[in-house]
């Protein structure tokens, strides 16, 4: 048997988060910083599949995957800007002194398990775009090879065409408001 629970977060709980966000957000501009950021958000990603944790927490924490992947996809070809606010949504996981300390049994994982429902809620528009530019790819290179063509050739020219169209609409998403109950952080 599953149970949903619900919990409201009070304007001081997400005011807590933005301050760890921010002074680790203050850093990704140094591009050590941004690799050391990408970093950790793999090594929790490692330890959500690793490691015993609830399923809740599990699930939560393998959507960082999107997140990190769409930092490091070169045909994705984010502007410094997308980068830099994806980023900032991950510097949460660099931060030693997060909310709850990881090594604590059962539930150490748990604030990153919220904060990663926050970032995903607010990177919504960023997701669903690069989820669509992943399949997209995908259908594309399965058109091509089933036809006999290479699917190197012209790559560049049709990943392009799709993935103008995807981030002008990823940015008229986000300027639009949040898509979940018009609600938006101050994280990045």
């Amino acid at each position: 048997m599953s149970i949903d629970i619900t919990f409201t977060l009070s304007n001081d709980d997400l005011k807590r988060f933005e301050e760890i966000v921010t002074r680790a957000k203050q850093r990704v501009e140094q591009e050590d910083h941004a690799r050391q950021v990408e970093e950790a958000a793999a090594q929790l990603i490692e330890k959500a599949r690793n490691s015993d944790l609830p399923q809740f927490i599990e699930e939560r924490l393998l959507k960082i995957e999107t997140l990190l992947n769409m930092v490091q996809d070169t045909e994705w070809q984010l502007s410094n800007e997308d980068r830099k606010r994806i980023l900032s949504a991950l510097s949460y996981f660099s931060d030693p002194e997060d909310m709850i300390p990881d090594d604590i049994p059962g539930v150490g994982f748990l604030d990153d398990a919220i904060y990663t429902e926050i970032i995903i809620q607010e990177l919504d528009a960023e997701v669903r775009s690069y989820n669509e530019f992943c399949q997209y790819r995908i259908a594309e290179e399965n058109r091509r090879r089933n036809r006999g063509l290479d699917t190197k050739v012209g790559r560049e020219d049709w990943l392009a065409d799709k993935r103008s169209v995807l981030h002008s609409r990823m940015r008229a998403r986000r300027s639009g408001g949040s898509s979940r109950g018009g609600w938006r952080t101050n994280f990045f």
